[in-house]
């Protein structure tokens, strides 16, 4: 390596050489522990440019880079010691947790993934246009529909909340039913309220023959229809109902089925003609709402659904919301991973500043330009292109990359990482805040993983994956041992000893020196049982400990105090 200045910033220095500069000891605030009394110590270096090779064998020496600028904690004075953590992927094995995200995420992409949370998914690029409502995870836009202004703080209302549209609805139903248009069809002296619900994915599943998006359901003309029973037995024509003489002038009402109910209130609302982007139709005595357009990643369902094959009709309580086979047909949604070199790009600008707003508080003006190009951009390691039959370099070469993952287009995520002789490094990961049901952070580390497995077909040393620092005292750190089976970096000796051997020692004291202990891995044995139990020991802990925290942020490291270097 060189000790010196060619030239200014972050540029390659002609010929793929290194050229550092040493910056001696460093003292910062720290991020993890959250000390305030410069209690952060570590030695740095600037590169003006570095070479793959060079960068790996820092690696394997403790040191890491945020930017241009290189730094190894002084293990043994720093308040948090962070410890190098790496994966030889063919020993990869998913835990639990691990293949449950998978499984999550190939659910959303195959639109069978029930997402509780409307604003949790907003494909549309310009979401304030639209109000999402969720069926099957996907959003569905009715424009122009008026929003319920009901403020009461009990359950039901708390629901209606998330989905403005069900008092609505329900406000309609109750007002078509005082119409003297329908009380003259509907003689009935108390009417019953309305309540309209969300179809869930769930019941649509069972539903067959789907051909239109039904939204919403209300089973009111049951209790119409109920009412309307309960009025002809009674025999006063007083306050509490009809007489038998009274109700035979509007015809034999006993007659009125739910289902001739239903259809009566769909043909007089639809005719009032003032939901828009709505349909009501009759199924079954259910009253129906459905949209009438059609949008991406949305099921359909029509009032024929309602039927079996061979035309009898079935239940209506079963039918429409609980019966019938299995024939929906699911949008799928695309996803997409590109491995692109590091660059500027405003669209990863505008995701990374969204991220760091929204998941880590950042203020809106520390979050700027410079500080990102600084920090996740520039990079001094010499690219080296990939060359046809050299089975030292990947296809898309070695040196710093952007992987974007993008769903139908849409960007929802940016794992920054190095991509080195042995290794790929993971240096960081943002990611859409709507999408953080998706565990982000546990997907793309599993890609990751599966990338260097798929380059090591064709690259025979690409065996590892680096997780970045591990930091045992830090509990967002955790996470990054739940990849089994880890391995440390000694912090003196330089050899990687198995997570399984260190984890104790590091419950005892934050620093160290963990080849000692190899030696005496056997003895280990009796205290902690041998290595693979306790690797599935450990393993268990930590699914419990991600079922416990599922939303915890998994980026890697923030860098506290050395980005803006």
């Amino acid at each position: 390596m060189g000790d010196g200045a060619s030239s200014s910033g972050g540029g390659v220095a002609e010929g793929g050489e290194t050229v550092i500069v040493d910056h001696g000891r460093r003292r910062s605030s720290c991020g993890y522990c959250r000390s305030t009394s410069h209690s952060c110590i570590s030695h740095g270096l600037w590169a003006y440019s570095i070479t793959v090779d060079d960068y790996q064998e820092l690696l394997d020496r403790g040191w890491r880079r945020s930017g241009c600028f290189l730094y190894k904690p002084e293990m043994e004075r720093t308040c948090c010691p962070s410890y190098t953590i790496r994966l030889k992927v063919e020993d990869f094995s998913p835990s639990k947790e691990q293949a449950r995200v998978q499984k999550k995420m190939q659910r959303f992409l195959d639109g069978t993934l029930d997402v509780k949370k409307p604003e949790q998914v907003k494909l549309t690029q310009d979401s304030s246009k639209s109000r999402c409502m969720h069926a099957d995870a996907s959003p569905t836009t009715v424009p122009n529909a008026p929003v319920s202004e009901s403020s009461s703080s009990s359950s039901s209302d708390k629901i209606s909340s998330a989905d403005p549209y069900l008092h609505y609805l329900e406000k309609k139903i109750d007002d078509a039913l005082s119409t003297p248009a329908l009380l003259a069809e509907f003689p009935i002296i108390q009417v019953p309220k309305a309540i309209v619900k969300r179809v869930t994915s769930q019941a649509k599943r069972k539903i067959s023959n789907v051909t239109e998006d039904l939204l919403y359901t209300s089973n009111i003309s049951f209790q119409v229809a109920a009412a309307l029973r309960r009025s002809l037995l009674t025999e006063d024509d007083g306050q509490s109902g009809l007489s038998r003489s009274s109700a035979s002038q509007h015809g034999n009402l006993i007659n009125f089925s739910p289902n001739t109910v239903a259809e009566k209130l769909a043909v007089f609302i639809n005719g009032q003609g003032d939901i828009h982007g709505l349909s009501i139709k009759a199924c079954s005595g259910h009253l129906n709402f459905y949209s009438t357009t059609k949008l991406p990643g949305t099921d359909f369902l029509s009032s024929e659904a309602c039927a079996h094959s061979d035309g009898k009709r079935v239940n209506p309580k079963r039918s429409c919301m609980s019966g019938g086979g299995i024939g929906q047909h699911h949008k799928r949604r695309r996803l997409e991973i590109r491995m692109k070199r590091s660059s500027f790009d405003p669209e990863e600008f505008a995701l990374y500043r969204r991220y760091q707003i929204k998941v880590h508080n950042d203020k809106p003006e520390k979050v700027s330009e410079s500080s990102y190009r600084r920090f996740l951009v520039d990079t001094p390691l010499v690219f080296v292109p990939p060359i046809s039959g050299n089975e030292t370099v990947p296809h898309c070469g070695l040196g710093s990359f952007h992987q974007q993952y993008l769903i139908d287009g849409k960007l929802v995520a940016v794992g920054v990482v190095d991509i080195l002789p042995r290794c790929l490094s993971s240096k960081y990961l943002f990611w859409d805040p709507e999408f953080s049901f998706l565990s982000l952070g546990k997907y793309s580390a599993l890609q990751e993983i599966n990338w260097v497995k798929e380059a090591g077909i064709h690259c025979p040393g690409l065996q590892y994956y680096y997780l970045g620092y591990y930091i045992h005292s830090c509990s967002k750190m955790r996470y990054k041992a739940a990849y089994h089976p880890s391995e440390l970096l000694c912090p003196l000796r330089y050899k990687w000893v198995p997570f399984y051997i260190a984890r104790p020692l590091l419950d005892e004291k934050p620093y160290v020196v963990l080849s000692d202990f190899t030696a005496q891995s056997d003895g280990f044995s009796n205290q902690f049982t041998d290595g693979l139990s306790s690797q599935s020991e450990l393993r268990s802990e930590d699914d419990d400990l991600n079922e416990a925290s599922s939303e915890e942020d998994d980026s890697d490291d923030n860098e506290p105090g050395i980005e803006g270097t």
